[in-house]
């Protein structure tokens, strides 16, 4: 049953040095004060899995948390590269980066075969492609019942899925709205799940059809405003486009980087100050 902790406490409690994590969100509700937390906390040797790394996997990334990625994309949207995995998987620093490369329709299998507690995926989605190449976990097998030859991927129980959310109630249920992308499969396949979200209410008033995930699916939900920023949160804030711009210089220089960590998220108490230090910055910039 998910507990109400501040996202300090349920990373303490969550998160452990040499975990598979998963940070999920798909265009919006991207779980960016979490990665920001894990980064503070200094945990280490993580395998980071997600559909699509962005800004939050290049800050791990090049925070030294990660030892191995598995993903299905990566790049800073709009802008171009992420300059962070790119240096730990070309030259090592600040040091190697094991990669596992799969397809979108395979990750994304791969998570529903872990929520459904089976040890792998079955897809026709390889036919004709190279990546079963470069990625020896991307086997076949034949169908029972056609003979059909198949793709199969082991399934991805990460220890540990964080996801930003819109709403929890106080009992720990969780309402997703907007676009939705593999953060339900991911929060059960986990074996822990922690949500932030932007409020807590007294009573959800969730539309029909709507995505709600129960509190005994979770471990901790986490009141944290903003806190997919600069990704946008569908009816609460937009797309910080500058945001992704201005990471770009930031990323390509390995000092650069480091200082802007050690300024804004080692140097902060929380995503809150996090925020307004930001904020601040931007206003002076102006």
């Amino acid at each position: 049953m998910a507990e109400i902790l501040s996202l300090s406490e349920a990373i303490r409690r969550f998160v452990n040095d040499g975990d598979t994590v998963a940070l999920e969100g798909f265009t919006h509700l991207i779980p960016t004060a979490a990665a920001h937390e894990i980064i503070r906390q200094g945990r280490k040797d993580l395998t980071l899995v997600r559909m699509t790394p962005d800004l939050v996997y290049d800050l791990l990334i090049g925070a030294g948390c990660a030892r191995k990625l598995i993903f299905s994309w990566g790049g800073n949207p709009g802008v171009g590269s992420l300059h962070r995995l790119r240096d730990a998987v070309e030259k090592g620093w600040p040091h190697a980066l094991e990669i596992e490369e799969h397809s979108h329709a395979d990750l994304a299998n791969a998570y529903v075969a872990g929520a459904s507690g089976l040890p792998f995926a079955v897809l026709r989605a390889y036919a004709g492609s190279d990546l079963p190449k470069v990625n020896p976990l991307i086997r076949t097998v034949k169908c029972p019942f056609t003979g059909e030859q198949l793709a199969a991927v082991p399934s991805v129980r990460p220890d540990v899925t964080v996801i930003h959310a819109q709403k929890a109630d106080r009992k720990g249920n969780v309402l997703i709205q907007g676009i939705l992308g593999v953060q339900k499969e991911a929060a059960l396949a986990a074996r822990r799940a922690i949500v932030t979200v932007e409020e807590v209410v007294d009573n959800l008033n969730a539309p029909m059809n709507a995505c709600v995930l129960p509190s005994w699916a979770l471990g901790a939900v986490c009141l944290v405003p903003g806190g997919a920023h600069p990704s946008y949160a569908h009816g609460y804030y937009e797309r910080d486009n500058r945001f992704y711009q201005d990471w770009d210089p930031i990323a390509r220089d390995r000092e650069r980087f480091l200082a802007w960590v050690d300024t804004h998220i080692r140097g902060t108490r929380d995503f809150a100050e996090f925020k307004a230090k930001l904020a601040a910055q931007q206003e002076a910039e102006q």
